[in-house]
């Protein structure tokens, strides 16, 4: 397919695809003539995913980039792929070390992966931090809730945690669906960011019921 029609399929317009291959975020097409060049199903897959992170996600350029040459390295198994693409995408803010509550936050967090089992030091490590992003979201998350004297305890995170073991293997069904590799890492990243603006709203409108249920009338 021609640039118009790689355009008129993904929704994404003439200009902006220029710019994701001047930046590299899409590989060149095949030369047709000085002038031209050809497209094909892969290039538009691609460019589905840079639209997710950039587009939607609200991913920066550069960190788009770092998570697209995760995704193309073939010396990793699908596993390290996924796991080097979600490390490079942008996360919440890191521990506050000078924070008081920041040590104890981490000790909650440790106990509560270590009773789940959850082995979070295992995922790839490009930047060389010593533990996973969202490890670093967790003890800032709980932190604040610690110093704002809201219940953050193990017993009081150990619901969510599980709630959450059940949505990561609906993630992964998601996933497999997809035929090949390549397709499938794509599309955890993809599904990484699209879904959490459904888990956000769901857990929302869940909420409100749940509170119609108990205090509706009342």
């Amino acid at each position: 397919m021609r640039l118009a029609e790689l355009s008129a399929h993904s929704g994404v317009s003439t200009a902006t695809i220029k710019y994701y291959l001047r930046e590299g975020l899409l590989h060149p097409g095949r030369r047709i003539t000085a002038t031209q060049a050809e497209y094909d199903e892969e290039h538009l897959r691609r460019l589905r995913l840079v639209r997710a992170l950039i587009q939607v996600g609200r991913i920066p350029v550069n960190s788009a980039r770092e998570v697209l040459a995760a995704l193309q390295d073939e010396d990793l198994d699908r596993n390290m792929r996924l796991g080097t693409a979600v490390w490079a995408l942008p996360h919440g803010p890191a521990p506050d070390e000078a924070d008081p509550a920041t040590e104890a936050a981490r000790h909650t967090a440790d106990a509560l992966l270590n009773r789940l089992d959850w082995n979070y030091g295992s995922t790839p490590r490009p930047s060389g931090e010593p533990t996973a992003p969202a490890y670093g979201m967790l003890v800032t998350a709980i932190a604040t809730l610690s110093r704002l004297g809201y219940p953050c305890a193990v017993e009081d995170l150990e619901p969510y945690a599980r709630a959450m073991e059940r949505i990561a293997v609906t993630d992964l069904d998601l996933v497999e669906r997809y035929d090949t590799a390549d397709e499938q890492v794509e599309a955890a990243v993809a599904l990484t960011v699209l879904y959490e603006p459904v888990l956000l709203s769901l857990r929302r409108l869940a909420e409100a019921e749940e509170s119609r249920r108990r205090f509706g009338g009342k």
